[in-house]
């Protein structure tokens, strides 16, 4: 099995896409590992604020089944694939770490460079792994924290009840 952390994020009905996003992995891959949420100004574009966590799940999927798993489940929330790289998201997960795995594999970069660049994902990925080290800059997450210019990316965190169906009409 290999430890795969999930970088999810939408700024479209974000906590019921998020909600949703959350127990379908669930359904798939059993127990997750969930990170603090966390509301962010859109990166890269002017528009609603996003929302964003870290998920940790096991998984028996090669890197190609997983990402497709995964586009699938963005898919069934309304992704709008033809829509520019910066704009806004019903549903986006990313995958951040699979194991150790260093490269490009299935057309992914890993780790995900955006681990470094976003305080949206390497907070969430530091609390969730704080001592597991960064197999390119030999840091642990927490230390990468530690280092990242807090100016760069205000964040806020909110509470979401996991257990509730807060906006959530299936």
């Amino acid at each position: 099995m290999a430890v795969v952390a999930l970088g999810i994020g939408s700024n479209i009905n974000a906590v019921a896409n998020i909600s949703r996003a959350v127990k379908s992995l669930k359904l798939h891959f059993g127990n997750l590992e969930l990170s603090p949420v966390y509301q962010s100004e859109a990166v890269g574009f002017d528009g609603d604020d996003f929302l964003n966590l870290v998920a940790l799940v096991n998984v028996e999927d090669d890197i190609g089944r997983l990402s497709r798993i995964l586009k699938k489940l963005e898919d069934q929330q309304g992704r709008d694939r033809t829509a520019e790289k910066f704009s806004g998201r019903t549903l986006d997960i990313d995958v951040l770490i699979y194991d150790e795995l260093q490269g490009i594999y299935s057309g992914m970069t890993l780790p995900r460079p955006e681990i470094t660049e976003n305080a949206y994902v390497l907070l969430p990925l530091s609390q969730i792994l704080p001592e597991v080290i960064h197999p390119l800059l030999h840091k642990t997450y927490r230390q990468l924290w530690k280092e990242y210019e807090p100016s760069r990316q205000k964040l806020q965190e909110i509470e979401i009840d996991w257990n509730c169906k807060q906006g959530i009409s299936d």
